[in-house]
C-alpha cells in the first residue's frame, strides 16, 4: 500500500482512525530550519474535529509531538517523525459496520482489494489520515514562506448552490478565519452555515468547492511532461478524502472562450515578465509563470448520513444500514487546511527539485 508522497521533500503518513495514534515521517526537510511543535499545532487546530457546531463532535486535541529530526529547536536534515495520539476513539460505534459495507465509502472496495479491512471508522481510509498531511504541510508552508517568500491559503468558495464572491488575488487569511465555515464572503458564509446546520439536523450532508491560492511562486517551478505542476497539484487534491473534481485557472469555463479571448498576453516591466490577465492560474506548460497560482477542488457530500440506506453485508446479502458515530455534515471547513497542506507539499517538492536541477537561475 502506497502511503508516501513527494520526491525530494517526501512524506509517509501512518496510523488508523481508531488506533493508538496517527502521524507522519517527513524526509528531505533541509537542516537548520527553526521548528518546534508550536509551528505545527495551529494548522492541526484548524483541521481538528470538535472546533465548531458544523463539524464532527469527536473530541480530539490533536496535540502533536516531534519524536525525531530536530535538535535545540532546529531541523537536523534527518527524518522528522510527528505523532498525534488518538484520545476519543469509539470503535464500538462502528460494530454494525464489521459485517455491512457503508454506501459510498471505501469499505467494499478496500475488502475487494485486500481481503480484509479495519471497520473501526474506516481505519486507514478515514479522513483522520490527513492529520499527517497537515502536520507535514505546516513544515512545508514554513519553508516556503521563510526561504522562498511564498504565501499559501485556501477558502470555501461554494457550499451546495451558495457561491461566495472572493478574489484569489486579494483575499486575506483573517477574512477566511473570521467565521466557522472559512469563507471570506461574510454574507455567503452565514447562508452556508445555515445550509450545513439544516443538513446536519436532517441527518444529511452537503458538498462544495475549496479554492486554493499560492502567491509569490517564482517562474520556473514544475516540469513540462509528466510532472507538470498542474498534474501534481491535481493528484495531490484528488488524493484528499471526498474530493471529486479539480480545475486550475479558468478551468472548465475556458471552453466558452476562443483562443484569442483566453490567452494571457506577456508584458515586461523593470526586467520582469508578467501577464495582465491570469486565466492560466499561474501555470503554463506545466511550469509556474510567476503569477498567482489558483485552483478549485470540489468535495462531495459526506458519505455517512443518518438515514437508512440499501447496502450489502460481507456475505453479499442485501440489507440496510443507518449511519452511526460522529461525522461532519460538510467537509469544507476542515478541508481548507488540508488543501493548503497538499499545495505546500507539492510546491516545496518542486522548489527543491528546481534548485537541485537549475540552481537559482530564473529570468
Amino acid at each position: 500500500m502506497a502511503s508516501s508522497f513527494g520526491r525530494l521533500f517526501r512524506i509517509t503518513t501512518w496510523g488508523e482512525s481508531h488506533g493508538g495514534g496517527v502521524g507522519v515521517v517527513v524526509d528531505g526537510c533541509p537542516p537548520r530550519l527553526a521548528l518546534t511543535e508550536a509551528d505545527i499545532q495551529p494548522e492541526l487546530d484548524r483541521r481538528r474535529p470538535g472546533q465548531s457546531a458544523i463539524v464532527s463532535p469527536r473530541k480530539e486535541s490533536d496535540t502533536v509531538e516531534i519524536l525525531s529530526g530536530t535538535f535545540e529547536g532546529k531541523t537536523l536534515g534527518t527524518p522528522i517523525c510527528l505523532l498525534v495520539r488518538n484520545q476519543d476513539a469509539r470503535p464500538e460505534a462502528y460494530s454494525e459496520m464489521a459485517t455491512k459495507f457503508r454506501p459510498s465509502h471505501a469499505d467494499y472496495t478496500y475488502t475487494a482489494k485486500y481481503g480484509l479491512r479495519n471497520w473501526q471508522g474506516g481505519g486507514r481510509s478515514s479522513a483522520r489520515e490527513t492529520i499527517g498531511r497537515v502536520a507535514a504541510g505546516a513544515i512545508a508552508k514554513k519553508l516556503l514562506r521563510e526561504h522562498f517568500g511564498v504565501e499559501i491559503l485556501a477558502y470555501v468558495q461554494q457550499t451546495g448552490k451558495i457561491k461566495a464572491v472572493a478574489d484569489p488575488e486579494t483575499v486575506k487569511p483573517r477574512e477566511i478565519e473570521s467565521n466557522i465555515v472559512r469563507c471570506p464572503d461574510i454574507a455567503a458564509a452565514q447562508r452556508m452555515i445555515r445550509l450545513i446546520e439544516k443538513a446536519r439536523q436532517a441527518g444529511d450532508s452537503v458538498g462544495g468547492i475549496v479554492t486554493g491560492v499560492a502567491r509569490g511562486v517564482p517562474p520556473g517551478w514544475g516540469e513540462p511532461v509528466f510532472d507538470k505542476l498542474t498534474a501534481d497539484l491535481a493528484k495531490a487534491m484528488m488524493s484528499l478524502p471526498a474530493s471529486r473534481g479539480f480545475e486550475i485557472g479558468s478551468g472548465f469555463a475556458s471552453i466558452l472562450m476562443t483562443g484569442i479571448e483566453h490567452n494571457d498576453a506577456f508584458r515586461a516591466k523593470r526586467g520582469k515578465v508578467f501577464t495582465p490577465t491570469n486565466r492560466s492560474g499561474g501555470i503554463q506548460g506545466g511550469i509556474s509563470n510567476g503569477a498567482t497560482l489558483y485552483f478549485r477542488t470540489a468535495f462531495k457530500p459526506v458519505a455517512t448520513v443518518m438515514v437508512e440506506q440499501d447496502t450489502v453485508d460481507v456475505a453479499l446479502r442485501n440489507t440496510t444500514l443507518k449511519g452511526r458515530g460522529r461525522h461532519d455534515p460538510c467537509v469544507l471547513p476542515r478541508a481548507v487546511p488540508m488543501v493548503e497542506a497538499m499545495t505546500a507539499l507539492v510546491l516545496i517538492d518542486h522548489a527543491l527539485r528546481h534548485r537541485a536541477q537549475c540552481g537559482s537561475e530564473v529570468l
